[in-house]
């Protein structure tokens, strides 16, 4: 088949991927309010399905800022991103995604950093009253069940002791204040389109690297990233998996025991973070099938199994609190929430935190590729059965647009592979997408 044969066969390939997610998408959103089904997006009944927010129009500082940085990006971000040296690319990709999760942040004025920090439901609040970790640990198990008199709040009982154990360490250093800790949170945020990176180069998919960091970068999933702990997660994760690729492709023992080790010591943090995020384990063994090497596995899998016995050890077994947590999921908003709805439901919040692109992204990935095309196909299917997985578990319904942002990274390396025709409006329906979200809605983080 011809050149010009099989890019029309791509195109007509993603725009089949792009028309489904939009039914996806636009049924997500018109299928509860046209019917009347009371799906239980927010508790307050203010909620507008699938997301976790609400109508709240408005404009704000971050306005302008994220407007000319949108601009900017679907004018030039794949040009410049061919043409830079890889340590200016890393650099640059690094201050735009800083400025681009900031901007969409103050959107909301300062209260777009500061609010989350100060809801008592999420972490730093919680983290403020800890004085002795060990303590912590001890009783962390007994304290998830509702019926406890002192019960966690709903995100400390619902994650592993890890995600609040990275706040109480802001605060001991002097960042657990409201907006210092908001913008360590961002500043970890950023970083992810650089593993992103870092993990495709050291898997030999410079090119594919390049074309997928304005995707990375001005991703919609920005908006949730901002201030969230998931986001943390993610940044976790990513490097995880960034330093399994280095590890998996290094020529040297020494080099690949290091990087195993501090791969499995990330993503075992990660573990230790949220009970989805064994599921990190698929792109995990997609890197090393990639890479044709499996020598890295037992090393990173014996630093991760580190991590969890170390917390067992000091008392937060992760196998005696999954199912504690389980119990307190079902017997709480999880019995309200009709899986008939959110099985599907789920996938449109995560087509507005990733983009609906991203249809026409893992439409193209399915078929066959050679080269680095594998590669950024291979992530990214990887990140797709991860999602596939947590939501057939249905231990995630609702909350999705930031409960899965550990995915969404390597499901964007689907758009990487769209045909050059595609990318430069497809990277800009990604940023109305982004902006729309932002100024439309009250997204809680």
């Amino acid at each position: 088949m011809t050149e010009g044969g099989t890019s029309a066969r791509v195109g007509r390939r993603a725009a089949i991927g792009l028309s489904v997610a939009a039914l996806v998408l636009l049924a997500s959103f018109v299928v509860p309010p046209l019917t009347g089904w009371d799906v239980d997006a927010r508790s307050d009944m203010l909620g507008v399905p699938p997301t976790h927010g609400f109508w709240q129009a408005k404009v704000g500082i971050g306005t302008l800022p994220a407007l000319l940085v949108a601009g900017l990006g679907v004018w030039r971000a794949e040009a410049w991103a061919l043409a830079w040296s890889w340590r200016r690319l890393l650099l640059t990709a690094y201050v735009v995604a800083l400025v681009w999760l900031v901007s969409l942040a103050l959107v909301d004025g300062s209260a777009g950093l500061t609010r989350v920090m100060t809801n008592d439901t999420e972490y730093l609040v919680t983290a403020r009253t800890v004085s002795d970790v060990p303590a912590l640990l001890a009783g962390y198990v007994e304290r998830i069940p509702q019926a406890h008199p002192d019960n966690w709040p709903i995100h400390v009982a619902g994650h592993p002791p890890g995600a609040l154990l990275f706040f109480v360490g802001l605060v001991a250093v002097g960042l657990g204040s409201d907006l210092a800790a908001a913008l360590v949170v961002c500043a970890v945020a950023a970083s992810i389109p650089v593993a992103t990176l870092l993990a495709l180069r050291a898997l030999g998919a410079d090119r594919g690297a390049r074309l997928a960091a304005p995707f990375l970068v001005l991703t919609p999933a920005a908006v949730f990233l901002a201030v969230s702990a998931d986001a943390v997660f993610a940044a976790l994760g990513a490097w995880g998996l960034a330093a399994l690729a280095v590890s998996a492709t290094s020529t040297s023992r020494a080099r690949l025991v290091g990087w195993g080790v501090v791969a499995g010591l990330l993503l075992g943090w990660c573990v230790m973070s949220s009970y989805g995020l064994p599921l990190l384990g698929l792109p995990a063994l997609a890197v090393l099938f990639l890479a044709r090497s499996w020598w890295p596995l037992p090393v990173a899998a014996g630093a991760a199994l580190v991590v969890v016995l170390g917390f067992a050890v000091l008392g937060f077994a992760w196998w005696e609190a999954y199912p504690v947590l389980v119990d307190r999921y079902w017997d709480g908003i999880a019995a309200t929430r009709p899986a008939a709805y959110w099985m599907w439901g789920n996938l449109g919040a995560l087509l507005v935190s990733g983009g609906p692109l991203l249809g026409a992204g893992l439409a193209v990935a399915a078929r066959r590729h050679e080269g680095e095309a594998r590669t950024l196909a291979v992530l990214a299917l990887a990140g797709a059965a991860a999602v596939a997985a947590a939501d057939l578990s249905r231990m995630s319904k609702a909350e999705v647009e930031r409960i899965w942002l550990p995915f969404v990274p390597w499901l964007t390396l689907s758009l990487a592979l769209l045909p050059g025709g595609w990318r430069r409006w497809g990277l800009g329906l990604q940023v109305l997408t982004a902006l729309a979200v932002q100024h439309l809605l009250y997204t809680t983080w």
